[in-house]
């Protein structure tokens, strides 16, 4: 099996994950996703993208408009623009999907976040790569008190 073939049926796993993710959450009116599309404008897949802050997620601005989204939706959207389908962002108005932001894609990317890993990686791994800082452990951490030899140490740069 040739490494093309390979990274095809891998891509073809993952988007069938993504797929089923999708199916198997309630889609309620008012829910915005990045869809992806084929020639036809067949659903492909999609990633719920969320419109307020929650753990694992980092904000984004897609057609000046803020969201937060997961780093795997991100880099699920860069594979899917790689393997020539459309990816747009799209509302469920209740009678259908509006779109209301084309190419994503040129907007965010992983390396505009920083992230230089393989999108397929941050797929695989839900983008679990990444390391995340827990927000109330960072908090904590800063009312830990400072000893006088930490002190010291950062008055002389150490």
């Amino acid at each position: 099996m040739t490494v093309a073939r390979m990274l095809l049926a891998a891509g073809t796993l993952l988007a069938g994950g993504a797929i089923a993710k999708a199916e198997s959450e309630q889609l309620a009116v008012g829910d915005t996703y990045i869809v992806s599309r084929d020639d036809y404008s067949a659903f492909r897949g999609s990633h719920r993208i969320y419109s307020r802050m929650s753990d694992g997620l980092v904000q984004v601005e897609y057609c000046g408009r803020k969201y937060w989204v997961r780093y795997a939706t991100v880099a699920w959207t860069e594979l899917e623009v790689e393997q020539n389908y459309t990816v747009r962002v799209e509302y469920n108005w209740g009678k259908g999907w509006r779109p209301i932001c084309a190419h994503p894609e040129e907007q965010v990317t992983l390396e505009g976040l920083g992230i230089y890993d393989d999108p397929r990686v941050i797929v695989q791994n839900d983008g679990s790569t990444v390391k995340s800082v827990n927000r109330f452990a960072a908090i904590r951490e800063s009312f830990r008190p400072t000893t006088v030899e930490d002190a010291a140490n950062t008055l002389r740069g150490n």
